[in-house]
């Protein structure tokens, strides 16, 4: 079984992919859908399935933050269904303040990735056996004994640290560089990848309730 983890990056996604003797295969692909060929079990760091209004937000979410203490910020607010439509950072901040809360402009930057990600998932029910969100510093703090990395990942302190605890978990690499991805977006789809390991495995922990749905029935659900 091939395994692996995904990341968004400038020119599209970091893939790292993991078969099973425990090889890695780290390279940039331009569409999700390019990832996942030769899958059986794909983790993303990025939202799966849209509420229709911000309030609640979802469970998935609330419960990520309650486990990482210090990094609850890196939990990116999900847009609701309908300002994810919005192709301009004024009109989505606005239409989601008429519903309580503002959208920054950060969580607008990752736009085309979400709608990417749910057309595909929208357009394939295949692909629901196959792709799970998942969530970096949820996978750092798993193999980290539960606490969070509070270092940060730009910073060659926080960037070693998690180099080591992928290597201590046996996800070892020589790749830092790649063409078009930051070298983060290179950690993160490591992590991410030793969280569908988990998934493949049966040993992934479920944020949210394991029914909860949006209105495509897309599930909402963070795996670490």
């Amino acid at each position: 079984m091939i395994v692996g983890g995904a990341d968004g990056c400038r020119t599209g996604w970091v893939v790292c992919r993991r078969d099973p003797s425990g090889t890695l295969d780290i390279r940039v692909v331009k569409t999700l859908e390019e990832a996942c060929e030769g899958l059986s079990i794909l983790a993303v760091d990025m939202p799966i399935g849209f509420v229709d209004h911000p309030r609640p937000p979802r469970a998935c979410e609330v419960e990520a933050r309650k486990l990482l203490p210090g990094k609850a910020s890196s939990v990116f607010p999900t847009p609701c269904r309908p300002a994810l439509a919005c192709t301009t950072h004024a009109e989505a901040n606005a239409l989601s303040r008429t519903m309580g809360v503002g959208i920054n402009r950060q969580t607008f930057h990752l736009f085309p990735k979400m709608r990417e990600v749910d057309a595909l998932m929208r357009g394939n029910r295949r692909l629901h056996r196959i792709v799970y969100e998942a969530h970096p510093e949820l996978a750092f703090a798993r193999m980290n004994g539960g606490q969070p990395v509070l270092s940060k990942k730009h910073q060659p302190d926080g960037y070693t640290e998690r180099r080591k605890l992928l290597a201590r978990h046996g996800f070892r690499t020589k790749v830092e560089r790649l063409s078009g991805a930051a070298r983060d977006d290179i950690l993160d789809a490591i992590a991410v990848c030793r969280t569908a390991t988990l998934i493949a495995d049966g040993t992934a922990t479920r944020l949210g309730p394991a029914d909860e749905r949006d209105r495509h029935g897309l599930p909402m659900n963070i795996w670490f």
